[in-house]
């Protein structure tokens, strides 16, 4: 067998239907779309969701809440989370992102004080909680809001 002798398994593939082609095609005139009606025409038929004029499942479901479009997510880091790093670390967004806590897209941070750090740290973050700051300086570190 070579390459030029692969062909397909019969009956795997099926030539296209030209419908429109006249009436010698079997599929002319109408083109096998029938007579008048919404998908006879060019450019016809209903968009996805459409349910006869019946009110839409979208429209029907109640609505709660407000989605913000201006919203900007904060990525959230505990000082208990900074124990993983080596003493008098600079800890950025870069670093932390590398250390799987937060995502690579998030550039907000917000640090948060819960649990305990035992190293001293350079912390480089956009937001901190006054519960953070203290702890960190506590533990011989700074923060830096940038």
């Amino acid at each position: 067998m070579r390459l030029s002798e692969l062909q397909p398994s019969p009956g795997s593939k099926h030539k296209k239907k030209r419908v429109g082609r006249g009436p010698g095609s079997g599929w002319g005139k109408t083109a096998a779309r029938g007579h008048k009606g919404q998908n006879s025409r060019a450019g016809g038929g209903t968009k996805p969701g459409f349910e006869g004029g019946q009110m839409p499942l979208t429209r029907r479901m109640p609505k709660r809440g407000f989605n913000n479009i201006f919203r900007k997510p904060w990525s959230i880091v505990n000082v208990r989370d900074l124990n993983r790093f080596a003493a008098d670390t600079v800890v950025d967004d870069e670093i932390l992102s590398r250390a799987g806590l937060i995502k690579p897209q998030c550039k907000r941070i917000k640090l948060l004080g819960q649990g305990e750090v035992k190293v001293s740290l350079v912390v480089k973050v956009q937001a901190v909680s006054a519960q953070a700051r203290a702890r960190v300086e506590a533990a011989g570190g700074r923060v830096e809001v940038q």
